[in-house]
C-alpha cells in the first residue's frame, strides 16, 4: 500500500524517472508536441471573450447588491460579552480583595486565601447549583431504602431490633465507605483539567496499557444506560406518591393511566429546559434540594426522640453480623436493597466539572448529616411501632411517609416530586459530560456541544438530550410504573462503581502508593462486587433492559472505536516540498478550467505544516478541481468563553493556505463569516491575490471570488482486505456517522451547498483474478 501511494505521489509531482531509456523519451516528445498542436487549435477556434463595457460593469455591480456578504464588525467582543466580562472582571477583583482581607487575619485566613486560589475554591452561588444538578439521584434515596429492606424482610413485624440496626448498619457505612471515602476523598482528587467521571480518569491512565479501554468502555456504556432508567424511576416513583394523599384517591381510582400522564409531561418539560443550561436550572434545582435535604433531617431527628439508642448502628458489627444471619430472610439480596442508598454517587463524580470539586465538599457534609438523620429517623419509627396493631396486615408500608403526621404528609409528596426530578437532573448532566468525554477519545462521533452558560464544564448535546428524551419514554411505554421499572433499576451501576474502582486502583498505583492502591482495590471491589451479586436477582424482572441498554451502547462506541483506529491505520499526511510542485502545476494549467475560485476544506488535523492527503487526492481525483486557491481550515473551541483569533499558513506560496480558527466555547461556530474576514484580511496584505469577480454571486463580495466547501467523508471498498469484524466495526461507524448528522449543520455551511464527498477507505486491498477474453 505504501509504495502504491509513493508511486502515486511520484507521478502526481510530476517526476520524469525514465527506466526504459531512449525509446520512452521519444514517445512523450511526440505526445507533447501532439497536445501542443491540439491546445493550438483550440485556441484558434474558440472566440475571444468580449470584455465588459464600463456601463456592463455598473449593471452588474447594481445587481450584485441584492445578496449580501456575511457582515463582522470590527470589535471582537460583542455589547453583550463585555458586559459580562466587565461584571466578571468586578466580581474577580472583589474576590480578591475579600482574599486579600481574609489573608491579613491570620492562619486561617491565609488558609481560606490558598483555597480559594486554587481547584477547591468555594462559591456560594455554585454551592446551590452543586445542590441542584449533584445530589438530586442521592437525595430520593431515603423514599424507598427503608421500604424495599421491609418488604425483603416479610413487614414491619420482623423487623425487630437486630434487623433494624443492621440495615442502618450496613446503609451508613456504605454511604460513608463508597460515597464519602471512595468518590468524595479519593476520586474527585483525582481529576482531568477539573472534569471527573470514568472517561476523564480513564484518559489519564491510558498511557499504561490499552486493556484500560474495557473498563472503561462497560463502565461508561452501563453509567449512559442507567441515565435512561434515573429519570423514569424517580419521577413515576415521586409522582406515584399522590396516591397517598386523601384528596386524590378517587381521581387516580377512576384513571389509572392519570399516573402515567403526569410522568410523562413532567419528563417531557423537564429534557426541554436543557438547553438553558444547568447554571439556570441548578439555581432554581438548588433551593428546592436545600429544603428538602432541610426538610429530610427535621422529620428524621423528630423521630429519633422516640429511640436514640438507634445510633448504636454506627458500629458496623450491627451491620456484619446481620448480613450473615439466618435471622436475615433477604439474605445476600440485602445488599441489593443497601446499595440503594449509594445510587448517584457516580454522578456526584461526573457532575464534578459542572459545579468545581470545592463546592461539593463545602455541600456534602451537609447533604451526609441529612441522609443519616432521616435513615436513623426511619429507623426509630421502625422500633417503635413494630407491635403496633394499626399496621397489623399492611403490605408495603413505607417507613418514610408513615413516620410523618398526617398534614406533613402533603409537603412531603410534593417535594419528592421536586426531587424526583432533580434527581434525574443529575443524571442527565452527567450523561452530557460523559458523552463529550467520549468524544474527546474517539469513542463516540463528533457532536454539536452547545455552552449555555460561561462555565466551561456546564455542556449541553442537543443529539443526546433528544436521545435520552425517547429512550426514557420509551421505558416509561414499557414498565408503565415505578414497581417494574425499580427491578431493572442499579444493576448497570453497579457494574459502573466496580469499574472505575480498577481504574482508580490503577491510577494509584502508577502514583507510588502500591500498598494503597491494593487495599483501595481489595475493599471496594469485594464491596462492590457484592452490591454486584445481590442485584443479579433483579435480572430476569427487569434488569435484562439495563443490560441490554449497557451492550447497545458499548456496540457503539468499540465499532466507533475500531472504525477510527481502521482509518487512521490508512491515514497520511503530506509535506510541503511533496505536494506543492504538483499543486503549482494545476494553479497554472489554463487548459483545466476553474473549479471554484476559493476551493474549501474543512479537516480535523490541527497542524499547521502539513496537508492531509484526503485533501490531496479530493482535488486530483477524478477532475483536477483548480482553484486560484486551496483552504485547508481547522476549527477549534478554546477554553476561554468569547476567544475569536485565527492564524495561518500559506507555505511560500499564493495558491495554498492553512488555517486554524479558535473560538471560545460560547462563540457561534458558524464559519462562513470568519471565512470571509480572513480572506480580505489577506488580501488586503497582498498575501492573497486579488480576486475580480465579472459575475453576481451568492455573497456579493467584490473582494474575494466565490467559495465552495467540501466535507470529506470515507467509504469502505469492497475489495479491501479487512476481517469480518472489522468491515462490520466500519459500517456501524459509517451508521452512527449518518445518524449523528452533519458537520456542514453545526458549522452553518448547511445554505452554502457545500459538496460532500465520498472517499474509498485505502486499506490493503485483495487481488481480484484476471478476466478472460472471449
Amino acid at each position: 500500500m505504501k509504495d502504491e501511494e509513493r508511486t502515486t505521489g511520484s507521478r502526481f509531482a510530476g517526476s520524469n524517472k525514465s527506466t526504459n531509456g531512449q525509446r520512452n523519451r521519444q514517445v512523450r516528445r511526440r505526445e507533447t508536441a501532439a497536445h501542443d498542436q491540439k491546445l493550438q487549435q483550440t485556441m484558434i477556434r474558440e472566440p475571444k471573450q468580449p470584455q465588459p463595457t464600463v456601463e456592463d460593469t455598473q449593471r452588474i455591480l447594481k445587481a450584485a447588491e441584492y445578496t449580501k456578504v456575511p457582515k463582522l464588525t470590527h470589535n471582537v467582543l460583542t455589547k453583550e460579552e463585555r458586559k459580562t466580562l466587565i461584571k466578571e472582571s468586578a466580581k474577580e477583583q472583589a474576590a480578591t480583595q475579600r482574599l486579600d482581607d481574609a489573608a491579613g487575619k491570620g492562619p486561617i485566613g491565609r488558609w481560606w486565601s490558598r483555597v480559594q486560589a486554587g481547584p477547591d475554591r468555594v462559591s456560594l452561588p455554585l454551592c446551590i447549583v452543586a445542590l441542584g444538578v449533584v445530589y438530586g439521584d442521592i437525595g430520593t434515596s431515603p423514599l424507598y431504602t427503608a421500604q424495599t429492606f421491609l418488604a425483603g424482610q416479610g413487614g414491619l413485624a420482623n423487623a425487630d431490633r437486630d434487623a433494624v440496626l443492621g440495615m442502618l448498619s450496613l446503609v451508613f457505612w456504605s454511604i460513608t465507605l463508597i460515597t464519602t471515602v471512595k468518590y468524595v476523598l479519593i476520586a474527585m482528587r483525582i481529576d482531568n483539567n477539573g472534569e471527573g467521571g470514568i472517561f476523564a480518569l480513564y484518559s489519564l491512565i491510558r498511557k499504561y496499557g490499552a486493556w484500560l479501554a474495557i473498563p472503561a468502555m462497560i463502565g461508561g456504556a452501563a453509567f449512559m444506560a442507567d441515565s435512561v432508567l434515573t429519570p423514569a424511576v424517580s419521577i413515576s416513583s415521586a409522582v406515584e406518591g399522590l396516591h397517598t394523599l386523601p384528596v386524590f384517591e378517587g381521581v387516580f381510582d377512576k384513571n389509572p393511566d392519570l399516573t402515567l400522564m403526569i410522568t410523562v409531561v413532567i419528563i417531557v418539560v423537564l429534557f426541554s429546559l436543557q438547553s438553558r443550561g444547568t447554571e439556570s436550572i441548578g439555581k432554581v434545582f438548588g433551593s428546592v434540594v436545600l429544603v428538602w435535604f432541610s426538610f429530610l433531617a427535621i422529620v428524621g431527628v423528630m423521630n429519633l426522640s422516640q429511640d436514640w439508642t438507634v445510633f448504636a448502628a454506627l458500629n458496623p458489627v450491627y451491620g456484619i453480623r446481620f448480613l450473615f444471619s439466618p435471622h436475615n430472610a433477604a439474605g445476600i439480596a440485602l445488599m441489593g436493597t443497601v446499595f440503594l442508598s449509594t445510587t448517584g454517587a457516580e454522578a456526584l463524580y461526573s457532575d464534578m466539572g459542572h459545579v468545581g470539586r470545592g463546592n461539593i465538599y463545602a455541600t456534602w457534609p451537609f447533604i451526609k448529616v441529612a441522609l443519616v438523620l432521616c435513615y436513623f429517623g426511619q429507623g426509630a419509627w421502625m422500633l417503635h411501632n413494630q407491635n403496633n396493631p394499626v399496621f397489623d396486615g399492611m403490605a408495603n408500608i413505607n417507613p418514610f411517609f408513615q413516620m410523618m403526621p398526617t398534614g406533613l404528609r402533603y409537603v412531603a409528596v410534593v417535594l419528592s416530586v421536586a426531587a424526583g426530578v432533580i434527581a434525574s437532573q443529575a443524571l442527565i448532566t452527567g450523561a452530557f459530560t460523559m458523552v463529550s468525554e467520549a468524544t474527546r477519545l474517539n469513542w463516540m462521533p463528533h457532536l454539536q456541544v452547545q455552552y449555555p452558560s460561561r462555565t466551561r464544564g456546564q455542556l449541553y448535546i442537543p443529539m443526546v438530550n433528544r436521545v435520552l428524551c425517547v429512550a426514557t419514554l420509551l421505558v416509561l411505554a414499557l414498565f408503565r410504573d415505578s414497581a417494574h421499572i425499580s427491578a431493572a433499576y442499579g444493576l448497570a451501576l453497579t457494574v459502573t462503581m466496580i469499574t472505575t474502582t480498577i481504574l482508580l486502583a490503577v491510577y494509584i498505583w502508577h502514583n507510588r502508593n502500591k500498598v494503597g492502591a491494593i487495599v483501595f482495590l481489595v475493599l471496594f471491589l469485594a464491596l462492590q462486587t457484592m452490591f454486584f451479586i445481590a442485584s443479579m436477582a433483579k435480572f430476569l424482572h427487569g434488569g435484562w433492559f439495563t443490560m441490554l441498554l449497557t451492550c447497545a451502547i458499548l456496540l457503539i462506541m468499540v465499532a466507533w472505536n475500531e472504525g477510527t483506529a481502521l482509518e487512521r491505520e490508512q491515514r497520511r499526511h503530506m509535506k510541503s516540498e511533496d505536494c506543492l510542485p504538483v499543486l503549482k502545476q494545476l494553479h497554472d494549467d489554463d487548459t483545466v478550467p476553474i473549479f471554484a475560485d476559493n476551493l474549501v476544506y474543512l479537516t480535523s488535523d490541527s497542524d499547521m505544516k502539513r496537508i492531509d492527503t484526503d485533501i490531496f487526492f479530493s482535488i486530483f481525483a477524478d477532475h483536477p478541481k483548480r482553484a486560484r486557491a486551496w483552504w485547508a481550515v481547522s476549527v477549534e473551541t478554546s477554553d476561554e468563553p468569547f476567544t475569536r483569533e485565527y492564524s495561518v499558513e500559506d507555505f511560500g506560496t499564493n495558491f495554498i493556505y492553512r488555517v486554524r480558527i479558535r473560538l471560545g466555547f460560547k462563540v457561534s461556530q458558524s464559519i462562513p463569516p470568519y471565512i470571509h474576514q480572513i480572506m480580505d484580511d489577506l488580501a488586503a496584505s497582498g498575501e492573497l491575490p486579488q480576486q475580480v469577480t465579472r459575475y453576481p454571486k451568492l455573497d456579493a463580495d467584490p473582494n474575494i471570488g466565490p467559495i465552495r466547501y467540501v466535507l470529506i467523508h470515507k467509504a469502505l471498498m469492497p475489495e479491501s482486505k479487512v476481517t469480518s469484524q472489522q468491515a462490520l466495526a466500519l459500517r456501524l461507524k459509517y451508521a452512527i456517522r449518518h445518524a449523528a448528522g452533519s458537520p456542514a449543520k453545526w458549522f452553518g455551511l448547511a445554505p452554502y451547498n457545500p459538496l460532500t464527498e465520498v472517499q474509498p477507505l485505502f486499506l490493503a486491498t485483495t487481488k481480484q483474478p484476471r478476466l478472460r477474453r472471449v
